[in-house]
């Protein structure tokens, strides 16, 4: 018998005998709420990995309803922010003994059937990241019924049957228009992603608004189709092409970092302008590259590890300590605004 053989064959009872245990007790030194002893959990623990033993997680979440695996669904890979954001998600969840299942969803189209393919896997929860999840897509994922949670991740949805973990945008969007405002600005222009309705964020509202009654004269606003730094880039090259001093915003207040990024690789390079003394930018989620030399971004820094514990306490069952929409941030000043 080869060692493969032997490792495909290994079940409970072997794991307890050579433990020395109940195979009652394996099977609740593999469940982690389970009360057991820490030095028997450790003894069986040793015995399982000596035996080169793993419970069969799909048999288990057949017994126990529940199969401790999460589905993130992801759209905007274009989006630097998004790479710390699973970052965070991952470690965190396996840190809770959750598992993740990745889902890329390439397009809107191909959200609904990604949705369900998560569905498939008996997920107990799953997590939207992204922009492309419209009232349509919410309503099919929420008629799978073995999605039993469907989590939006710092977006904000009106349908009373999703459960919405995000920053207070609007607090925080208060604070940048407040800094601007403070720092002498006259001219902004908003620098806005795409606005979706069912998963939505409340920065472009908030700021305009803001500026609205300090100023008593309205923001304009870009819309950029992607939170995408190339497309972002392209969008500001052809709004300020040609514009004199006078016509010119004096900041650039963008909807997040990967906007602000692409903006400011326009100004310097497309348009030959200086960050801050021709035009300032601010951007929003403090990516890594923000404190990068190249853009030293100002930009407010969502509590990604505050959220996901929010994450982690809704499907534990418990009430989170933070209302699940009220995560708070802080402003970070750097050179560029």
């Amino acid at each position: 018998m080869t060692q493969d053989d032997f490792t495909e064959t290994v079940t409970a009872d072997d794991v307890a005998t050579l433990a020395g245990v109940s195979r009652w007790t394996v099977n609740r030194a593999f469940k982690p709420e389970a009360s057991i002893s820490e030095k028997t959990r450790t003894k069986v623990m040793a015995a399982a990995q000596q035996l080169g033993y793993v419970p069969d997680l799909q048999a288990a979440s057949l017994a126990s309803d529940r199969s401790n695996l999460v589905a993130l669904l992801v759209d905007d890979f274009a989006n630097p922010h998004k790479l710390v954001m699973m970052e965070k998600l991952t470690r965190i969840l396996r840190q809770n003994r959750w598992d993740t299942l990745l889902v890329n969803t390439l397009d809107a189209e191909d959200a609904t059937s990604a949705l369900l393919t998560a569905s498939q896997r008996r997920v107990d929860a799953a997590v939207l990241i992204g922009v492309q999840f419209d009232d349509q897509v919410l309503k099919t994922a929420l008629g799978a019924r073995r999605v039993r949670k469907l989590i939006l991740f710092a977006r904000q949805s009106e349908n009373p049957n999703t459960i919405s973990i995000c920053c207070d945008d609007q607090a925080a969007m208060t604070t940048i228009a407040d800094y601007v405002i403070a720092q002498g600005y006259q001219r902004p222009l908003f620098l806005a992603g795409p606005q979706t309705v069912s998963a939505h964020l409340h920065r472009k509202e908030t700021f305009v608004a803001r500026w609205q009654a300090a100023k008593d004269h309205p923001c304009p606003v870009i819309p950029v189709g992607a939170y995408d730094p190339d497309l972002a880039y392209q969008t500001v090259a052809e709004r300020l092409q040609g514009l004199t001093d006078s016509n010119r915003p004096d900041v650039l207040v963008c909807e997040n970092d990967a906007l602000a990024m692409g903006a400011i690789d326009a100004l310097r390079y497309e348009l030959g302008l200086q960050v801050p003394q021709d035009i300032a930018v601010t951007g929003f989620d403090d990516a890594p590259l923000a404190a990068s030399p190249h853009y030293r971004l100002t930009t407010y820094r969502q509590p990604l590890a505050d959220m996901v514990q929010g994450l982690v306490q809704v499907l534990k069952g418990e009430t989170p300590d933070t209302p699940l929409t009220g995560f708070e941030g802080e402003l970070i000043i750097r050179a560029s605004a």
